[in-house]
């Protein structure tokens, strides 16, 4: 972007709280209009446009925010500004509650916008086109375009007719394929298409012979064609983050390349001819590798998947390990043991933190997740020692039947590792132990408890840890070759049978699951012990009520097998053979047709009964919180939200599935930010896992005006997708006339209070002198820059104020003598800082960093923007005082000669 300003002379000006009158005075001397850092910039454009047309149109370069709500009316006059050069209409001017910048409303331009002719520079980034306008390509002297931070998912076939473009940048869209015309762009020199969604590049591109900057990196990339060596002015060339597994050994002969950055792909191998030039950068690929690794195995199946996740990430970081070996301790309380030669070569070790997403995350039956996906590259490395990873996470509810395991990806599946557990005292937190030889993607779960054992030909016996009673026996010659057998049980209470079937008749004994790792069905019948159902004994047996149900893998189908197979019975046990492994349930009733009540109570089983949460903030009801949790949770979550929000009673009780995805959105005249990477169709998109936080805050607002009015919304709970295997039967929604349809909660917007621009109430009580912070040479921060970074602060400005070192006797009695107010308490707060700072020269730089340390990047961003812009009038001004001086003094000396 630098680069760019260089090549247009461009450069901000009228950056200062000034009036409108002095803002556009000065801007069109110089025939430039910046109106971007004003909320209302397209309202003071179009009254200046009324009073001053004949000045207007001659504006050369023009800059507006497309987040302004008469943007639309604005783009109506901009034809009439015949001399235009240059076009910002960019959103990203605001950020969320979350500091994501929000896009703005622009969708298309008008046709008419294809007559700037003499338009060089055209900005639209952080926008929401979906298509490029095509009035765009009738611009003959466009030089410069910027479209990123859009929703492009192609560009036009006849691209190629904007034959004087220079620069071009799409980073941050969609767009999944290029025109072959991209390479009639001859004079292209500098060419941004990151982190879209390519697979693949036209031959074309290699026409680009004065291309010097190539950026294609987070794209989806598996080649790059051979023309790209034709690129002789090439200089750098940014293909990291992609999923290439070859490039081609050409770009060696670049004569021009300075820079080629291959990090994160799934290279196996990198030609000779590249690996010897010093500026590659090579790190995150699985070199040396004679087999696909976890990354490279399955990059091609995987990419749509994993771009997703990526998309999920919650943090990331990276570390160095030497052969000297070291300890590393995350924030989030992961800890990693590199003991001494497990590398024998300096290495980078990257991490991220992501969010499981169920088409990727595959939960077995009756899995719950405890903790979120860790991942760590460089993916395939083999160390020379084994590398302890500990992950906290969430002790599963019952101990005795669930055990807590670490499961890795290997590019294709996931696989449980060997596991330590570790409980902590007086906590609901346990930490998960294992050691790994190569880095991959990781979670903690719980699952079933296992045992397991290896059957030799010689016969063995297996039996529960869950409950002794269950037991497997081998006979000799039952196998040939010893194979690996496991057991798992889930015990089954008799009220929860009876409160699914409501019938007080039906009886169950623990579900049985046996699983081997041969496909071969065993040469001699294998002996099943299970205990009779509760109640039941070999004294009062109805043989014609008990049943052996056989159920298949994803127990969506359970067959009565009790004819087929021989049944013995003890005083508490009852016993039979079989000779493959599956589901096994002993039932006692008088129902004929068990199956269908079977898979009924199996499937209930694996549900979640949870309530939805729609809470607001009671210092800012804008800012709304949603949660979705688990009926045993809802009480102590309110308890510990409620000194802080008020809202409606959570909804009536629903039940979800491990894993599944589901949806908000909000109705009545309550919209929420779209730029928002888990915003779907203007719903908010969530994944119910019962051991994580289904919890989002967000910030509302009403796009209608309301003219100061209370606005009384809703927000509604849809299904999302189901997780694969789960019959449709069991997921269908039992009232209402949407099937998808979950909840509706209450959602009130209160009334609007007045602007402090548009009305000085809230200054009501308030003397304050004019105040200026800083000094000449810096700039100065007037009281109208203090008003309008108040308007901006919200309910952080108890933290902002203690950074800044206001004591907490302060802040408590700036907030008490202002309670119920908390405009007054901002402004309180910021002006009493203020006053006792003024004389301070380092008081702006204390001002910028306490914003920051609060977390408000935004608020400390604009206050160096202003400072910036004070730092050059003042340069201005200190230069033409010192021509002026110059010239009287030779003014003087001509005189006296």
């Amino acid at each position: 972007m630098q680069k760019m300003a260089e090549l247009l002379g461009l450069r901000d000006e009228c950056r200062e709280g000034t009036s409108g009158t002095a803002l556009v005075g000065s801007c069109l001397a110089d025939n430039r209009l910046n109106l971007d850092v004003y909320p209302d910039g397209c309202h003071r454009f179009l009254q200046l446009f009324k009073k001053q047309q004949g000045e207007v149109v001659q504006v050369e370069f023009l800059r507006l925010s497309s987040n302004d709500c008469l943007l639309d009316t604005t783009l109506g006059s901009l034809p009439h500004l015949k001399h235009l050069k240059s076009l910002v209409l960019k959103g990203g001017h605001a950020r969320d509650e979350f500091g994501s910048y929000q896009r703005g409303s622009l969708t298309n331009l008008p046709p008419d916008f294809g007559n700037f002719r003499c338009l060089t520079h055209l900005d639209l980034s952080f926008n929401r086109l979906s298509t490029l306008p095509s009035c765009i390509l009738h611009l003959p002297s466009l030089r410069v375009l910027l479209v990123s931070h859009n929703s492009l998912v192609t560009l036009p076939e006849d691209f190629g007719c904007l034959s004087k473009l220079t620069f071009f940048s799409a980073m941050k869209n969609q767009l999944k394929d290029l025109p072959q015309s991209i390479g009639e762009l001859s004079m292209l020199q500098d060419l941004d298409l990151s982190e879209n969604a390519l697979e693949l590049l036209p031959e074309e591109v290699g026409n680009l012979h004065n291309c010097t900057e190539l950026d294609l990196s987070g794209n989806r990339l598996l080649s790059i064609p051979d023309s790209l060596a034709n690129l002789k002015s090439l200089r750098r060339l940014h293909l990291h983050s992609n999923l290439l597994v070859t490039v081609p050994a050409s770009l060696a002969s670049l004569p021009n390349l300075s820079r080629l950055d291959l990090q994160n792909n799934c290279l196996r191998a990198i030609p000779a001819e590249i690996q010897t030039l010093p500026f590659v950068h090579v790190r995150g690929n699985p070199l040396g590798e004679t087999e696909p690794s976890p990354q490279a195995g399955n990059c091609k199946a995987s990419a749509a998947s994993l771009h997703n996740v990526i998309n999920a990430c919650i943090f990331s970081g990276s570390f160095t390990v030497t052969s000297e070996g070291r300890r590393v301790v995350l924030a989030c309380g992961i800890h990693f043991y590199f003991p001494p030669g497990a590398t024998s070569d300096p290495l980078r070790i990257c991490f991220r933190s992501l969010m499981p997403d169920p088409q990727w995350v595959k939960l077995r039956h009756h899995d719950v997740l405890l903790s979120r996906v860790l991942e760590l590259q460089p993916h395939g490395v083999q160390f020379q020692q084994e590398v302890q990873i500990s992950m906290p996470c969430i002790s599963p509810q019952t101990p005795h039947q669930h055990e807590v395991v670490v499961r890795t990806f290997s590019g294709q599946s996931w696989s449980d590792l060997k596991t330590r557990v570790k409980r902590k005292r007086k906590s609901k937190k346990c930490v998960a132990h294992c050691c790994v030889l190569h880095f991959s993607w990781f979670l903690v779960v719980s699952r079933l408890v296992q045992n397991e054992c290896k059957v030799p030909s010689e016969g063995t016996l297996l039996f529960s840890s869950v409950d002794p009673n269950i037991k497997v026996i081998f006979p000799p010659g039952v196998t040939k070759e010893p194979r690996s057998v496991k057991l798992q049980v889930l015990p089954v209470s008799a009220e929860e049978i009876q409160e699914i079937t409501a019938n007080a008749g039906c009886k169950a004994s623990p579900l049985l699951y046996l699983s081997q790792d041969s496909t071969v069905d065993f040469l001699k019948p294998v002996r099943i012990q299970l205990p009779l159902p509760p109640g039941v004994t070999g004294l009062n047996l109805d043989r014609s009520r008990l049943h052996i149900l056989h159920g298949d893998l994803e127990g969506q189908t359970w067959n009565d097998i009790t004819s087929d197979v021989v049944l013995e019975f003890t005083h508490l046990y009852a016993v039979f053979e079989v000779t493959h492994f599956s589901w096994y349930w002993l039932w006692y009733t008088t129902k004929t047709y068990i199956g269908g009540i079977a898979k009924k109570v199996y499937e209930r089983l694996r549900l979640y009964q949870v309530n939805f949460i729609a809470l607001q903030r009671k210092k800012d009801p804008e800012q709304v919180l949603l949660q979705c949790v688990p009926k045993h949770k809802v009480d102590p979550v309110l308890k510990k939200l409620q000194n802080r929000y008020r809202g409606p009673e959570p909804s009536d009780m629903v039940e979800m599935f491990e894993g599944e995805q589901f949806f908000a959105a909000f109705e009545r005249g309550i919209s929420i930010d779209m730029d928002r990477p888990d915003c779907v169709d203007g719903r908010l998109s969530f994944i119910f896992y019962s051991h994580l936080k289904n919890m989002k805050e967000i910030y509302v607002t009403s796009p209608v005006d309301r003219k100061g009015q209370a606005v009384k919304g809703q927000v509604s709970f849809y299904r999302g997708a189901v997780p694969d295997s789960i019959p449709e039967d069991a997921s269908r929604r039992r009232k209402g006339p949407d099937s998808l349809w979950l909840a509706t909660l209450p959602i009130k917007l209160p009334q609007l209070k007045p602007r402090w621009d548009e009305n000085p109430c809230p200054l009501r009580g308030f003397s304050f002198p004019p105040l200026n912070l800083g000094n000449a040479e810096t700039g100065y921060l007037t009281q109208a820059n203090l008003l309008n970074i108040a308007r901006r602060v919200g309910a952080d400005w108890q933290s902002i104020g203690l950074n800044l070192g206001l004591t907490y006797q302060q802040i408590e009695r700036i907030g008490y003598n202002n309670r119920e107010d908390l405009n007054k308490q901002i402004l309180d707060m910021l002006f009493s800082w203020a006053q006792q700072n003024s004389e301070d020269p380092d008081c702006v730089s204390k001002l910028i960093t306490a914003m920051k340390e609060s977390g408000r990047q935004d608020i400390a961003d604009e206050i160096e923007a202003i400072i910036e812009l004070g730092r050059k009038k003042y340069s201005e001004s200190i230069r033409r005082v010192g021509l002026e001086q110059e010239s009287s003094t030779e003014d003087s000396a001509i005189a006296m000669m």
